[in-house]
Parts: structure tokens; sequence; C-alpha cells
């Protein structure tokens, strides 16, 4: 401070330019009133000799410069804040840092993420012989020359590794991930056009033929680059505080802002996949610019007003005149979570209904049992039963139709299985309401991690529920996971950054006190709304047992409310307070609520009862006719041939009457639960050639052991099966 103080005459002029608010992102009412303290000292300097107002100039800049690190301390402090003032949001984040995970399962996840993952992601990205990436930002940039390689959406899933980057730094602190970031980020900020558009493919062409066209190809992965551009900014600046990335990601939307105000409708559709309605409302949560918002609004406003509009990018009808959730099943969860994240800064009703409807269509006739998304590698649409075949669409990684929920060829591609969350984790957030914790759970622990190995090198495209050998014909995607899925690598960094933030979907705070929406070991140490500390910590060994144990550390002296998740899939779940049981109902699928003046050293004990569950779906589902799926807890489980050595997975049927045991097993390192209980075998038959035979009775018994869905596949290549012939 004293030598910023020490002002020489030579440097007036430099003050007279002085642009603090450039660096900080800062609200209105803040801006305003440095704007004006800055002008009073430019003024002054500019109209009064220095030397004769040398100690009035120093007060002067020193309160500036005593305001500028109040604002920066302040802007620091709000840098790890998400959604924090949402009016129509029931619930509140917690700040990025405020938990750490501990023991079991998520900290387990957390430290492959920490060692692996995150690492192995970031170096795929910044080797141009694997991916290309990073040296197309240097290409467009002017760095190097070359071409483009890659699929256009390279820049989107830089932006996403980026953002697990900046969420592990937020956990970790650790000073080379700050270091490797802000190197690539200057690169990236090179490579954006004045005007602010950004997207490599394209400025690399413009580079050599002066052209600036933009927007002109119907399946533009230009705004959803931006998109994953503005959620990096953001999770950028709130880890580190610092707004170089924001920066770039604020000039990107002030260009779309331009953009959408004079585009006509059908040069606007030119967006799939739209993560930008995600990124414009974090923007604008960020800068509190209400541009921002506006244009979120004007986004779903056009959502459909075009005449060759398509299912596969949802804007064949209007969103607000949609009844069912049709078409390409990311597009359409990126999509739902965008408009989740616009209602709860609008309240707007006639969205929440439409949301309601498309929740209703998913969960009730859509999903796969393990949160799952888009059934079909290729579907049509509207539904494929209209006379017309001209009416008919092609559509790619479609939901289908109701009930369409094939095993072998499901598609289930793990972005739209994180958009599941994505969007669920919104409607939580406005509502309260735990169905969608449990839909966010459920997909979290199954197929999304299924997505990636649990060694967190080796991914899946797609996340089918039952894998053969014999199938007769070769899928597009790999159903073995592997380091790098050369057409299309969205996925990849798509789930380690879900990885690397689950901390934040742990808990959340309301005007009422702290919410429990996940359970893992973990320490947690925040803040609830009227300004309060409060820490505790959490020790279980969930999913795979359902006792928890949590602490009270740090409290204060006025009563507030904990809301304890109890789990839709649970029965007979038991409360105590330091050892004394609470007489409460706790039904499933709600929050439970204990209000009191918590005392450090508190201790509640939550008791989940972890029982085998056998599953049945409806019956129009054809391909799960007689079969049954075997459940506990939130873990769907699966059949592995590994695990029935010398037998086909496809000959064995569960008897209802079958007790499966909870033993603990080790694939690859991890920890976890598998189930061992007798099932009947029917005499291996070959198949080849033969469509239709008389059944034959004759099956021996044996015992299975049964394995976490999202565990299949890393013992080496093997078939496998979620469902599974049940005899009653």
């Amino acid at each position: 401070m004293r030598n910023l103080l020490m002002i020489k005459k030579d440097r007036v002029q430099k003050l007279k330019s002085l642009n603090i608010k450039s660096i900080i992102v800062l609200s209105s009412e803040v801006e305003k009133s440095l704007n004006f303290l800055i002008s009073i000292v430019q003024r002054f300097l500019h109209f009064t000799p220095f030397q004769s107002k040398g100690r009035f100039c120093f007060r002067i800049f020193g309160a500036l410069i005593l305001l500028f690190c109040l604002l920066n301390t302040n802007a620091q402090d709000k840098a790890l804040v998400y959604n924090s003032n949402s009016p129509y949001a029931k619930l509140r984040s917690i700040n990025m840092s405020d938990v750490t995970w501990t023991k079991g399962f998520w900290a387990d996840r957390f430290k492959v993420a920490t060692e692996t993952m995150v690492p192995n992601m970031w170096a795929i990205y910044n080797d141009p012989k694997i991916s290309h990436a990073f040296k197309n930002f240097e290409i467009a940039a002017g760095l190097d020359t070359g071409a483009h390689a890659g699929p256009s959406f390279h820049d989107g899933d830089y932006y996403k590794t980026l953002e697990a980057m900046a969420s592990l730094y937020a956990s970790t602190k650790n000073p080379k991930l700050n270091e490797m970031m802000d190197k690539a980020i200057i690169v990236i900020g090179k490579s954006q056009r004045e005007d602010g558009y950004i997207y490599t493919k394209a400025m690399i062409e413009q580079r050599k033929t002066g052209s600036k066209n933009q927007f002109q190809d119907r399946l533009s992965f230009e705004s959803y680059n931006i998109g994953h551009l503005m959620t990096a900014g953001c999770i950028h600046y709130r880890a580190t505080g610092k707004t170089t990335l924001l920066n770039i990601a604020k000039k990107a939307t002030e260009y779309l802002y331009n953009f959408y105000k004079s585009a006509s409708p059908t040069l606007a559709r030119n967006a799939i996949c739209p993560s930008h309605y995600m990124g414009v409302v974090e923007m604008y949560r960020t800068t509190k610019d209400p541009r921002y918002l506006e244009l979120a609004n004007h986004l779903i406003a056009i959502k459909g007003k075009i005449d060759d509009g398509t299912d596969d990018n949802q804007d064949r009808i209007p969103f607000l005149q949609q009844t069912k959730a049709m078409g390409h099943a990311v597009r359409a969860n990126y999509l739902y979570a965008g408009v989740a994240d616009l209602y709860a800064e609008t309240g707007k009703d006639s969205l929440l209904n439409t949301l309601n409807l498309m929740w209703d269509d998913v969960n009730q006739h859509k999903m796969y049992i393990t949160g799952g998304c888009g059934s079909l590698y290729d579907g049509t649409s509207p539904d494929g039963t209209s006379y017309n075949p001209a009416d008919v669409q092609k559509i790619h990684q479609a939901f289908g139709r109701d009930y369409q929920l094939p095993n072998f060829t499901a598609h289930n591609e793990t972005c739209a299985n994180i958009g599941n969350v994505l969007w669920n984790w919104r409607m939580l957030q406005i509502s309260g309401d735990a169905k969608y914790a449990d839909v966010m759970e459920l997909a979290l622990h199954n197929s999304v991690l299924s997505g990636i190995s649990l060694n967190g090198k080796n991914f899946l495209y797609t996340n089918p529920l039952a894998q053969s050998d014999d199938l007769p014909f070769k899928q597009r995607w790999s159903k073995d996971r592997v380091p790098y899925i050369g057409l299309s690598n969205c996925c990849p960094p798509n789930v380690v950054r879900t990885i690397a933030e689950v901390s934040d979907y742990a808990y959340s705070i309301s005007d009422k006190g702290l919410w429990f929406n996940l359970y893992g070991g973990n320490n947690l140490s925040t803040k609830l709304a009227d300004g309060s500390k409060i820490s505790l910590s959490q020790e279980t060994n969930y999913p795979w047992d359902g006792k928890i144990k949590i602490t009270v550390t740090e409290t204060n002296s006025k009563a507030y409310s904990m809301f304890f998740r109890i789990p839709g899939w649970v029965a007979e779940p038991e409360i105590s307070i330091n050892g004394k049981l609470q007489l409460l109902q706790l039904p499933s699928g709600t929050f439970a609520e204990l209000n009191r003046v918590w005392k450090k050293g508190d201790i509640i004990e939550l008791i989940l009862p972890m029982k085998v569950q056998f599953i049945e779906s409806n019956p129009l589902v054809e391909e799960n006719r007689n079969q049954i799926a075997v459940k506990r807890g939130p873990i769907v489980y699966c059949l592995e041939s590994i695990d029935l050595p010398g037998k086909s997975i496809f000959n064995a049927f569960v008897p209802t009457s079958t007790k499966f045991t909870a033993k603990s097993i080790n694939i690859d390192g991890a920890e976890m639960m598998s189930l061992v209980g007798n099932a009947k075998i029917v005499e291996p038959n070959n198949w080849k050639n033969v469509l239709y035979r008389p059944i034959d009775n004759k099956n021996t018994e044996t015992e299975i052991k049964l394995v976490p869905y999202f565990a299949w596949g890393n013992r080496g290549h093997s078939e496998m099966s979620v469902w599974l012939p049940v005899s009653r």
C-alpha cells in the first residue's frame, strides 16, 4: 500500500486513465460509487498542480485504493457463491469450497478425480496428437499455423476441462492448477475476435479468407461452445477470484446479445445443444448485467418460431406449447436445465408448467432405471406413426416413444445423463422437492459414473443396460471403455467436471436452515442465510451402508432447521439426536425437518435401511416383461459374465424367493458391495440360425454375484445385463 501511495509526478498521467472496474466484477451500485470517486480524482489531477495539493491527492488516492481493496476482497468472498440470490429458488447453493470429502464413496471418487481424472483430461486436451483442442486455439490466435482438427465442439470440450480444473482448484488450492489455467486462458483470449466472437473452427478459416460469417450452419456448435465458456468463466471466477476467463466470456456474451437482437429466428436457430441457455443465466447471476437476463428470455421466446424446425433441436414446436419430451436427449435436457435457470430468476409460471410436463413425461415414460436418457441411437419424430412419410424426421440420440426402452441397443449418452443431473439439480433448487434429488442421485450413482472407468482413464459414450457378444451387428460406439472417443469425445470432460463438482450438490441453504441432498463422508463449513456460521462432520459408508452420523462442530445460539432427505427407495427410516430416537413421521421421498437450537457436539444419526429390492417395469416396456432389476439403496446392479464363468448370463433367471446378501468386493482398487444369491440356469442351447424352438424346462441352481452397474466392464471385456428373467 505504501508503495502504491508514493506517486511520482511522472505517473500522474497514468492515474488519469485509471480503470479499476475492468478487473473486478461489481454490482451497478458499487460501480457507480467507484466511478464517482475515480472521476473526482481524475478531475482534481487534471486541474490542480500536483505539488500544491500533494497531501490531499494522497488521501483521495489512498481512499480509492482502500475502496478497491475492500471491493476486491468482497469480490473474492463472493467468488465462491453460486445461485445465492435467485428470487424464485427456494434453495441456495453453498460455496464451492465449503465441503471437503473425508472418507467413503465420494471421497474415493474425488481422490481419483484429483490424482487421475482431471490431470488425464487436461493432458488429453493439450496434446495436439490426441485432441488438437488447445492447438486450435493457438492457431486461431495466430500463435501457430495449420488447420482446424477435431469436431466443431472441441472448444466446448476444452472449456469443460477448464471448468473441471477450476473446480478442483476451489477444493485443493493447488497453485500448479492456477498456473496451468492462466497460461491456457491467455491463449484463449488472444484467439477471440475483437467483437467477442469466438469459435476456432470459423476463425481459423477467417484468418485465411478475411470473411466474418458466423451462424450460417444449421448444425453449428458456436453457441454450445460459448455456453460452456460462460459456465467455465463463472466457475473459474468463483474458484480463483480472477476475471481473466470471465472477461473473455463477457465479450462472447456481449456478442451473442448483439447478434440475437437482430438475427432472424431462422438464423438464430443455428445453435444446437443449448448449453448457452444455462451459460447466459450464469453470466447474469455473476455479473448482474440485466441484458443477459433479457437475452435468456429472448432465447426461449424465439425457440420454435420457425417453419422448418425439428425435434432433433427441440424447435419444431415453440417451447411453451410442448407437452412431450421428444428429440435429441442431450439437447432436450440441456434446454430444460436452462429453462429452469430462467424460471429461478423470473418466476414465470408458464416456464415451470412446461418443465413439469417434461419432467413427468421423462420420469413416467422415457427414463431408464439407471437415470439414463435417450434410448435410441436413431429414432423418428413426431412419433413414427404419421401416414405421410414426408412428415417423419430422423432423430439422433432420441428419447423415443413412451416405454420404448431397449436394453442391448440403449444409447443413453453420458452427456444426456449428466444433463438429467443438471436439470434435476435446478428443479430441486427451485422447489425443495426431494423427488428431484432422488433422480439426481440415481443418475449420478449409475448412468453418470458408468461413463468413466474406476481408474478414471477410460470412457463410454453410450451406456447400455445389456451387452452381448452375440448381437448380429456392430454398433457405432464401443462397449468397452476407451481412453479417447475419437469422433465425439464430449462425454469424458463432462463426466470429469461433474465428479469434480459433486460436492456442490451435497447441501443447500434456505431461509429456514440447512438441507442434506446427498450423503457421503465430508466436513462442511458454511454460512446460513442469516450469515451465521455452521460446521459439521458427516461420517457414513453410504451408499453401501445406510447409517449416517452427523456431528455439529460449530453453530450459533438461534434455532434453525436441518432438512434430511429421506430417499424414495427407503422404508422405515429412523432419526435420533444425541442417542434419543425422534418420534417423527418420515415418509419416503421427502425432506425430514428437525428444528431446534443446535449445540456444538450434537450428534444426529440417520438410519436408512438398505434392503435389496426387485424392481419390475411397466408391462408396456416390451424388453423387460417378466424380468426384474435388482436395486439396493440408490445403486442398480447387473450380472456380468466374468462372475458366471462357463455359463451364459442370458440363461440365468432369478426366483422371487431369492435372498441376496451384500458382500464387499474390490474392483480395480475401488471398494464396493456386491450382491450374492442363488439363481437358476437353464441348460445351454445353441441359438445360431434359430428363431423359435419348444421350451426346455431343464435347469440347475447356481450362485450368482451381482455388481454395481456403474462398475461393469472394469475387469476386462464382458457381457452384462441389468434386467434378468424372473420366476415367481
